[in-house]
C-alpha cells in the first residue's frame, strides 16, 4: 500500500487490476497519477478533496474521467461537509452544496448573514460536528452557537474560511480570515513557522509565505534577514527548524536576504501589530 501511495504508476496499475469505478484522493495524488502517464478511465467517478482543486487539474480530470466531484470539509466536521460535480472547469471552481444533515452559514464582519455573491466566514453545523478540542478555550472560540438562532442550542464550527454563494446555490471558497495555509493536507499557521525562525540564533527578521511549486503543489518559502555580523546558511537554518518543527511545517526553501520589503502599514506600528507584515505576497 505504501508504494501505491507514493508511485503514480503503481497506483494506476492497481486501479486497472481492481477495475476501480470510484476513487477518492487529494489533488496531490491525482496530480501524481497524471504525471505518471495515466491517461484516464471513462467510467471512473473521481472524488477530490483535502486541498484546493485548481483549474488546470480540474480540466485534466474532467477530460480523463466519467465525472469529477469536488469535496470540502474540515476535520472538525468529520470530514466532508459539501460536495458538487465539476462539469465546467472553465468556470470558478466550487465545492458544491451541503451534504445531507449539514447546514452552512456565511456570516459577515457584523455578525449578520451575507447576501449571495458576498464574502462571509463559513460556519458549519449538523450531524458531523465534532465535540470540540482538548483545549477548552479553543473549543469555545471555534464551536459557537448558531449565529442566526442561538436560542436553539445548535452548535456551529467557525472554519475561518471565506466563501460566497453563487446564484445556483453552490459554494466558492475564497481564502482565509487569518494566515492559515494548507500544505499537502496539513493546516499550518504561518506565524508558527515565523516564530520558530525568530528563535534561530543569528536571525533578525523572517517571513514565511505559501507558494506553488513546479507541479502546482503548495509549499512554504522562508525569507530571513541575518543580524549584523551573523553567518547563516540555508541548510543550517533548516536543521535548526527541524529540531522544533514537524517535517510538514519545514519551508521547502530558505532564502537569505538583506532586507524584507514592507507594506505601508508598517510605518509607525510596533512589531507586534497584526498589520506589521512583510510585503511578500502569497502565490
Amino acid at each position: 500500500m505504501g508504494l501505491v501511495r507514493q508511485d503514480g504508476a503503481a497506483l494506476a496499475r492497481a486501479m486497472d487490476a481492481h477495475a476501480v469505478t470510484v476513487m477518492q484522493a487529494t489533488p496531490a495524488t491525482w496530480r501524481m497519477l497524471l504525471l505518471s502517464g495515466w491517461t484516464g478511465s471513462p467510467g471512473l467517478k473521481a472524488l477530490c478533496g483535502g486541498d484546493a482543486l485548481d483549474p488546470d487539474l480540474a480540466r485534466r480530470l474532467v477530460g480523463a474521467t466519467g465525472s469529477l466531484w469536488n469535496m470540502y470539509g474540515p476535520t472538525e466536521t468529520t470530514i466532508w461537509s459539501t460536495c458538487g460535480r465539476i462539469a465546467d472547469p472553465g468556470a470558478p471552481i466550487h465545492v458544491g452544496r451541503p451534504i445531507r444533515r449539514t447546514t452552512i452559514r456565511l456570516i459577515g464582519d457584523d455578525g449578520a448573514p451575507v447576501r449571495p455573491g458576498e464574502l462571509g466566514e463559513l460556519y458549519i453545523g449538523g450531524a458531523g460536528l465534532a465535540l470540540g478540542y482538548t483545549d477548552v478555550a479553543r473549543t469555545r472560540e471555534r464551536f459557537v452557537p448558531d449565529p442566526l438562532a442561538p436560542e436553539t442550542g445548535e452548535r456551529f464550527y467557525r472554519t475561518g474560511d471565506l466563501a460566497l454563494l453563487r446564484p445556483d446555490g453552490t459554494l466558492v471558497m475564497a481564502g482565509r480570515t487569518d494566515d492559515q495555509v494548507k500544505v499537502r493536507g496539513h493546516r499550518i499557521e504561518l506565524q508558527d513557522v515565523q516564530g520558530a525562525l525568530a528563535g534561530v540564533r543569528g536571525i533578525d527578521h523572517a517571513a514565511v509565505v505559501c507558494r506553488r511549486d513546479a507541479i502546482g503543489e503548495n509549499e512554504l518559502a522562508a525569507y530571513v534577514v541575518p543580524k549584523t555580523g551573523a553567518e547563516l546558511d540555508a541548510s543550517t537554518i533548516r536543521e535548526r527548524l527541524a529540531s522544533v518543527l514537524p517535517a510538514y511545517m519545514l519551508p521547502a526553501t530558505v532564502t537569505i536576504v538583506r532586507a524584507l520589503p514592507l507594506t505601508p502599514q508598517r510605518q509607525g506600528r510596533s512589531s507586534g501589530s497584526r498589520r506589521d507584515r512583510p510585503a511578500i505576497g502569497h502565490r
